[in-house]
């Protein structure tokens, strides 16, 4: 489906947002203009204040910068007040009752509940109780806010999604899961090129399978062949890589030899945090194709559209 010839309604049908995998690709449509408007908004100077008097709860058992940040700063600019909620699997453990927290907190004037590292299986209890919606920015089967951020970066770069080649290179991760869905799912050519010991989760991208077709290889030249954009994660993120790990991926670094044989002028793109000399080097990464800022400056419009649609 081409995002050019669709007409937005400016609403979605979920209160959730818990993968990439619920949703169809008119409602990735849906979060990306509502994405155009709150970028154009907020290059106006204009108020967007849609959220006052709402309160949205962060609920993070995973550590973050950026995501918090931008988190804390969008739902302020969107009028509404943020606060920090303590998770423990001790209190989950010890009788802490999912409907309970979902029913008082909801009547505190909590809208939303972001989530971080959450498992999903925990997620889906949350979900089961309609008062507030239940937003997952990253957890073990994926990352779907920053999915629609790249998917916007790339609209915003390229005029277009569909036919668009996109290659993903490197240790497959949660972020590679959500991304080959929503890229699939708008008619993007996918290709992935992972080592075998870090594969990606086949029964993952079942979902992903009935929207199109998508390469997975262990030939990183394979995969960014012809591509329109190249991009790459961490490795190392909460352990350090260990020599061995290193030789493995070390073909499967972005740098001006496999950047080659992508499409001419071919961007770069990675959700930071980054390495650089180790997935990326430097001079990709800080290079004029490289589309990182872009991702990390719209992450911050794009959750602010996120909110906006999801909270009734």
């Amino acid at each position: 489906m081409d995002i050019n010839r669709y007409t937005p309604s400016y609403g979605v049908r979920h209160n959730h947002l818990i993968n990439t995998y619920d949703l169809s690709a008119e409602e990735i449509f849906e979060f990306l203009y509502a994405t155009k408007i709150m970028k154009a908004k907020f290059a106006a100077h204009e108020d967007t204040r849609i959220l006052k008097g709402v309160t949205v709860a962060l609920l993070f058992e995973d550590t973050s910068l950026r995501t918090r940040s931008a988190l804390e700063i969008g739902i302020r600019q969107l009028g509404g007040t943020c606060v920090n909620l303590p998770y423990s699997e001790d209190d989950m453990r010890a009788g802490e009752n999912v409907k309970d927290l979902v029913s008082v907190i909801s009547r505190y004037g909590v809208g939303a509940i972001v989530t971080r590292g959450i498992p999903e299986a925990e997620l889906l209890e949350f979900c089961a109780y309609p008062e507030i919606s239940i937003i997952n920015s990253n957890n073990e089967h994926g990352m779907p806010m920053q999915t629609v951020c790249d998917l916007f970066t790339i609209w915003e770069k390229f005029g277009k999604l569909e036919g668009l080649k996109l290659a993903y290179v490197g240790r497959a991760n949660n972020n590679v899961n959500s991304l080959i869905d929503g890229a699939v799912k708008c008619g993007m050519n996918v290709a992935v090129a992972t080592p075998a010991q870090y594969k990606i989760d086949d029964e993952l991208l079942d979902d992903s399978r009935q929207y199109g077709k998508f390469l997975v290889t262990d030939n990183p030249v394979e995969a960014v062949r012809g591509a329109d954009i190249v991009y790459t994660d961490g490795y190392n993120y909460h352990t350090p890589l260990t020599d061995k790990e290193r030789q493995i991926l070390l073909p499967y670094q972005v740098n001006n030899s496999l950047m080659s044989v992508a499409a001419h002028n071919a961007q770069f793109m990675h959700s930071l945090p980054a390495n650089r000399g180790t997935e990326v080097t430097a001079e990709i990464i800080d290079g004029k194709n490289s589309l990182v800022l872009e991702q990390a400056t719209n992450r911050l419009h794009t959750i602010k559209s996120i909110l906006t649609l999801l909270i009734k």
